[in-house]
């Protein structure tokens, strides 16, 4: 069964359709990743299962179930930075949260231990770098031990050491159990953390799967199948290298940058067979590194490299 099931989810604000028939499934125990430009919608997304905006159309459940004010209680969210105050203690600010959603004070200490301020519990949150805050405010999601956790751009506006900080976090937390679900528009901290993931673009679902999945694109997305290898190499005479290389089939692009050139290969040709071809061919390559395509790579495949505000 799956943790979060979205069926044909629409939301209209007049004119504009922020989402459009979204469907996806998000498996148990997986980290969750939903990704697109700034304003594709993955906010308004979570604000409609988290119940705090109203579908125009679809449904939605949580582990099978339609959402209710029990099941929303039993989700651990960040979906904005919480106000906490910044002449209390983290230990004093989650006592206060505690008791607004309505959960006991027991596992407080847990809670702190498991994002690591514990030795800072007694400090005031005004005395917090960017990366504690952020730490903070998933041990207040944390309150009541969920098993689901929903973030919003978790890792926004940190710094690349309180970016590790909430990376290493989450997949503590996943690997303690717990499903993650996370909008975020930064792909090479997604490519790290998720296991899964959902693109939209303009409030359209372009591709979901697991990212080795979307990396390939065997999960059923609407884009055409772009199983490539990116290959660079250079030699003595980069231009007779590039005429010997057009006559390799399988090849569909060569471009020449600086000093090397890189070249897209199907899926069946890897940096082996290229130097074998070239050697064949009485050309010695100095430089042969074959590069796996990143997330970036596939995402702006899908969505261009445009924003969608």
């Amino acid at each position: 069964m799956s943790v979060l099931a979205i069926e044909n989810l629409s939301k209209n604000y007049g004119g504009i359709k922020a989402l459009q028939n979204i469907s996806f499934a998000v498996p148990p125990q997986t980290v969750f990743g939903i990704l697109g430009p700034n304003g594709s919608g993955k906010t308004t997304l979570l604000g409609i299962v988290m119940d705090v905006l109203k579908a125009s159309s679809g449904t939605y459940s949580w582990n099978g179930e339609q959402s209710s004010v029990a099941i929303r209680k039993s989700i651990g969210t960040l979906l904005e930075t919480p106000n906490f105050y910044h002449y209390l203690s983290a230990e004093d600010n989650l006592k206060i949260a505690a008791k607004i959603k309505g959960k006991g004070e027991d596992n407080i200490d847990n809670v702190l231990k498991v994002v690591n301020l514990y030795q800072r519990k007694s400090s005031k949150f005004s005395t917090y770098s960017l990366g504690m805050k952020q730490r903070l405010a998933i041990a207040s999601a944390l309150l009541g031990d969920p098993d689901i956790l929903v973030f919003d751009e978790p890792t926004n506006g940190l710094d690349p050491a309180g970016i590790a900080e909430i990376r290493e976090l989450i997949k503590d937390l996943n690997r303690k159990g717990k499903t993650i679900i996370m909008a975020s528009h930064i792909l090479d901290e997604v490519e790290k953390v998720c296991t899964h993931v959902a693109i939209i673009q303009k409030g359209v679902l372009k591709t979901v799967g697991s990212v080795k999945e979307v990396m390939n694109n065997t999960s059923g997305g609407n884009t055409a199948s772009t199983n490539v290898t990116l290959i660079e190499l250079s030699a003595d005479n980069n231009e007779l290298l590039k005429n010997i290389l057009q006559e390799m089939n399988g090849i569909s692009q060569i471009v020449i940058i600086d000093s090397y050139l890189q070249i897209t290969c199907n899926e069946n040709i890897g940096a082996a067979d290229v130097n074998r071809f070239c050697f064949e061919k009485g050309v010695v390559l100095k430089k042969l590194n074959e590069k796996h395509k990143s997330l970036e790579t596939r995402f702006l495949e899908i969505t261009g490299n445009q924003s969608d505000r």
